[in-house]
């Protein structure tokens, strides 16, 4: 279900459809891809199609195990900083990137499920929010980074 199949509904119905809208979109940029073209750097920056999927899946993992939750970034073996969580180890491959994004997503519905919008979380290190808040500044990354992937995959496709 889509963005556009809900213009109607609740919010909570709308705000969930486009975060995984976007969540599908932004997994989906590494379909057809080999492993050298996921992690092709074309921008000066560290930024790669693999490496935008990893932060994406950090991002979602702050936002939902760290800030709804209440378990620190360090307890979850995550990195401490944005930057950091695009870096690509050895062992990143398109297959685990992708496993580890579809598990985040998961988890992130899981501990969402049972809240409402009001609810105020408390595990952000800035302080609390509400769900809503969280709901809107996780969509706000998922477009952003939908736009890099969209013009990274662009440049990969038309520099073989």
């Amino acid at each position: 279900m889509g963005a556009f199949d809900v213009p109607l509904d609740d919010e909570r119905t709308q705000l969930e459809a486009f975060v995984e809208e976007y969540r599908s979109t932004v997994g989906a940029t590494l379909d057809g891809l080999t492993e050298e073209q996921a992690r092709r750097r074309l921008v000066p920056s560290a930024t790669t199609l693999l490496g935008l999927l990893k932060h994406v899946t950090w991002m979602q993992r702050v936002w939902f195990e760290e800030c709804v939750g209440g378990r620190p970034r360090r307890e979850l073996g995550l990195v401490s900083s944005p930057l950091e969580s695009f870096q690509l180890s050895d062992d990143d491959s398109i297959a685990s990137v992708t496993a580890a994004h579809r598990a985040a997503c998961a988890t992130a519905r899981a501990a969402v499920a049972d809240l409402p919008l009001d609810a105020v979380v408390t595990g952000h290190r800035t302080g609390p929010r509400t769900l809503r808040w969280v709901y809107l500044q996780v969509l706000r990354e998922l477009a952003h980074h939908c736009g890099h992937a969209d013009i990274l995959r662009e440049q990969v496709m038309h520099h073989r």
